[in-house]
């Protein structure tokens, strides 16, 4: 019981460190302090620009867009399912949907304009937090720790948080390349989605120690 109470305080501590993060990039926005960090991160990024480089950035923002999401959300909660794991479907499921719900409201609250110079792509919206960033976040991470519960292997398990790293990063950063959203946009998307998966990913290990104590 005193090690749960434990974990319980840490996982609400971290949490409280990543929101409280959250709301410093969030003020920097609307104080305009963080402007010198956004301009020198999207001038280290798009001095990269070359023709096949961009076809790459399209490729992986592409990977990010909403109906790439739903699909591989879909494909794995149909997998999970069949294979008897319902509660970790479930879990797939409150984690995307829950991250699709939270971007929204809060692209509604702060109103960011996104970026308005070398823009790559169009596209409508808000800019803050990264909408992409976001749902990458949440979907690779949490497919990630689904499959490394599953598996029993080293290498399995280095190849998967590989794989969803390189993705997150990638989607995250095309998104800086292809002049839609500054830095700062990032920076705030992947700490939302951070809460948001420790939160959903605490409640379900609760609730399955206390399915495994009644069990037993």
């Amino acid at each position: 019981m005193r090690g749960l109470s434990f974990r319980l305080l840490l996982t609400w501590f971290i949490c409280a460190v990543l929101t409280g993060l959250f709301a410093f990039v969030a003020r920097s926005i609307h104080l305009q302090t963080i402007t010198s960090f956004d301009e020198s991160v999207i001038d280290l990024v798009q001095g990269t620009e070359s023709p096949w480089l961009t076809t790459v950035m399209k490729i992986f923002t592409n990977v990010g867009s909403t109906s790439i999401v739903v699909l591989f959300s879909l494909t794995g909660l149909a997998w999970l399912y069949w294979k008897g794991y319902r509660a970790q479907a479930f879990l797939l499921v409150v984690v995307i949907a829950g991250t699709g719900i939270i971007n929204q409201i809060m692209k509604f609250v702060f109103k960011r304009e996104r970026p308005n110079f070398h823009r790559l792509i169009d596209i409508g919206g808000y800019s803050f937090p990264s909408g992409h960033t976001m749902m990458a976040f949440s979907l690779y991470t949490i497919l990630a720790y689904i499959i490394w519960r599953n598996l029993r292997t080293t290498w399995g398990h280095v190849a998967v948080v590989s794989i969803a790293t390189v993705m997150i990063m990638m989607i995250a950063v095309s998104r800086i390349y292809l002049g839609v959203h500054f830095p700062s946009d990032i920076v705030g998307g992947a700490l939302a989605s951070g809460v948001w998966l420790i939160a959903s990913i605490s409640i379900y290990q609760h609730y399955q120690r206390k399915r495994q104590s009644t069990l037993t």
